[in-house]
């Protein structure tokens, strides 16, 4: 899945160019790129869809140049993720009645890739053979309001099994002293967005209790792979609801299963976030990704700077990001709550080109 708007990473991720095209670190190539290649390990490449919106379709072929066509799902518009995975769906289906899938985000930092594909390939083999809905659920670390939680079956001894375990409960997005009951509880897993499951499993979930968008895909049997699939989509999202498969389905239905994982993972979904699982801070807990800097008293700090020629210069910052672009300079509080709300400023009309 790689259609999502990327906003709480501005001024580097921006309308044009969201977080899932933009530079990982050092490595020259994107999230999106890691995610695909990460994926081709252990996946056919031919069995590799990648969704993503009309107007990024030509980014992703430039950094998927391998893509084919019919393997590149555009949506006339983003309507979050169950749309996008019911699109998927019906496209699997319509080639393979009896196929299985993979569901991904394309932003998302592996750590061990080798246990990742152990977990993926164990997680679709039972998913496949007992045709349940699985997502992937990794231990928390945090509080954090930005993730779902998942309650397994078993308390705390099952969210630490190698093994495949039932959902007991499905929460996602909580306030802030809900979300630290859960961590503190022992007994819940933070929902990756990882699911694996038969396409004809989520098909069936999808038309049960979502069915204000399923039905708008009434007809896909002749639409999609044909010359009319453009036109059949675009009439489809047109009425389509804004809402994630979590509070779509998973949150209600009684056939969700859990992986537990251990292979290091990360949502990059904030500059919060990267700071946290940048490899690279110094001793003062200061991630810093720019060319050239001069820093002193400066703690627990994020720096960017997207210009390798020019000096960073910062003194007594704490819990402070500077984020240097060509067009924007940014220094908040490294909180993310606090810049999402500085930030809904940019939708003024004012700043239209910098969004």
């Amino acid at each position: 899945m790689a259609g999502g708007a990327g906003t709480r990473l501005w001024p580097v991720s921006r309308s044009g160019c969201p977080k899932q095209f933009i530079e990982v670190g050092n490595t020259c190539k994107s999230f999106l790129r890691i995610t695909y290649e990460r994926f081709s390990k252990f996946f056919p490449a031919e069995n590799i869809l990648i969704v993503t919106t009309v107007k990024y379709r030509d980014i992703v072929k430039r950094q998927i140049p391998e893509i084919e066509d019919e393997n590149l799902l555009a949506e006339p518009y983003g309507r979050n993720t169950a749309p996008c995975i019911a699109y998927a769906t019906y496209t699997l289906l319509k080639r393979n009645p009896d196929a299985s899938m993979v569901v991904a985000p394309a932003d998302h930092l592996i750590f061990d890739e080798d246990t990742f594909a152990k977990t993926v390939t164990n997680a679709i083999a039972f998913a496949s053979r007992e045709k349940v809905l699985m997502t992937i659920g990794l231990m928390p670390t945090r509080p954090d309001t930005n993730y779902g939680y998942i309650q397994v079956s078993g308390g705390k001894n099952a969210c630490h099994a190698d093994r495949a375990v039932k959902v007991k409960t499905f929460t996602e997005k909580p306030d802030a002293d809900l979300a630290r009951v859960f961590v503190d509880s022992g007994e819940f897993l933070w929902n990756s967005g990882i699911f694996a499951w038969k396409a004809q499993t989520i098909r069936e979930e999808m038309e049960k209790y979502l069915p204000e968008v399923t039905g708008l895909f009434n007809g896909w049997e002749k639409a999609l792979g044909s010359s009319a699939e453009q036109d059949f989509i675009t009439r489809a999202y047109t009425d389509c609801l804004n809402i994630s498969i979590d509070y779509a389905v998973m949150e209600k239905t009684d056939r969700a299963w859990l992986y537990p994982a251990s292979f290091g993972w990360a949502d990059i979904g904030s500059w919060e976030s990267l700071q946290e699982f940048y490899p690279h801070k110094d001793a003062l807990g200061n991630a810093v990704m720019a060319e050239k800097t001069l820093m002193t008293e400066d703690r627990n700090s994020l720096i960017v700077s997207t210009d390798k020629g020019k000096l960073v210069a910062v003194k007594g910052l704490k819990d402070f990001m500077v984020i240097d672009t060509d067009d924007v300079l940014l220094i908040c509080p490294k909180n993310d709550r606090q810049f999402k709300d500085f930030i809904a400023g940019i939708a003024m009309p004012e700043y239209e080109k910098y969004r």
